[in-house]
């Protein structure tokens, strides 16, 4: 799964599963730029904890929502390095709430960074990478939209919007050896499912067939397939990383 000479762009890339993706990456050989929105500081360590793993990284503070800031990130990173051949579009966020009780400015936030950053990252990205005739993009969905889950109509809305756009993308650029894929996670450990009361992880827990959560490891060792010529005749599909929960 070599990715020597190739550049990444991932976006929510600070921690969690995106800053593993980033990292899975550049363990691989890709030099890496993550963005986010998270203070200067914050990015600037996970940049450096990135190179003192002899990773070659950048960092960038942008909001994915924001069609001109995303421009701009994409330009610098080619200035930088002449390219991007690989785009994960990781940046996502959660305001969970029953429908009846869910506040408008919710429900439209949670769909902005989830569809809307998709759509202007992949956008931006795209141009290059069919000058190229040459690009991975990888979506990170999740298995609440394949699934639903009572309180995330508006997430679940997001995650399954990000199923029909891989798809239909996929069609759109196969021919200029681009591939389109989608990368859904199920329960897995991170820093704000580990903040969950215990007895709700044990429910949870207690649906999915391999008895455990999975580590941000498993899914971004996925990305890293599905982002590397192994995976060239792959394109349009979703691979579902969720110890069974889920069986399609």
């Amino acid at each position: 799964m070599s990715l020597e000479n190739q550049v990444a762009m991932v976006t929510g890339g600070r921690r969690g599963i995106g800053f593993t993706i980033a990292q899975i990456l550049g363990e691989n050989g890709a030099r890496v730029a993550i963005n986010d929105v998270a203070p200067q500081e914050e990015i600037e360590k996970a940049v450096e904890e990135l190179k003192e793993q002899g990773i070659e990284a950048r960092g960038y503070i942008a909001d994915v929502t924001k069609k001109e800031e995303i421009k701009t990130v994409v330009q610098d990173i080619i200035n930088t390095w002449g390219q991007i051949d690989i785009l994960v579009n990781n940046a996502g966020i959660t305001r969970d709430a029953l429908l009846v009780r869910m506040k408008d400015e919710d429900w439209k936030a949670v769909l902005e960074v989830g569809v809307q950053g998709v759509y202007y990252c992949t956008k931006e990205v795209l141009r290059y990478m069919m000058k190229k005739r040459y690009g991975r993009i990888i979506n990170i969905s999740s298995v609440v939209g394949v699934m639903g889950n009572a309180g995330q109509t508006n997430y679940s809305t997001a995650k399954a919007a990000i199923l029909g756009f891989t798809k239909s993308l996929a069609r759109e650029v196969a021919s200029l050896g681009i591939t389109v894929n989608a990368v859904a996670p199920g329960f897995i450990n991170t820093e704000m499912t580990k903040k969950l009361p215990e007895e709700v992880r044990e429910v949870w827990l207690q649906q999915v067939p391999l008895r455990r959560w999975g580590e941000p490891e498993e899914v971004a060792q996925v990305v890293a397939f599905l982002a590397s010529r192994a995976a060239g005749y792959i394109t349009g599909q979703t691979i579902h990383v969720n110890g069974g929960l889920v069986m399609i």
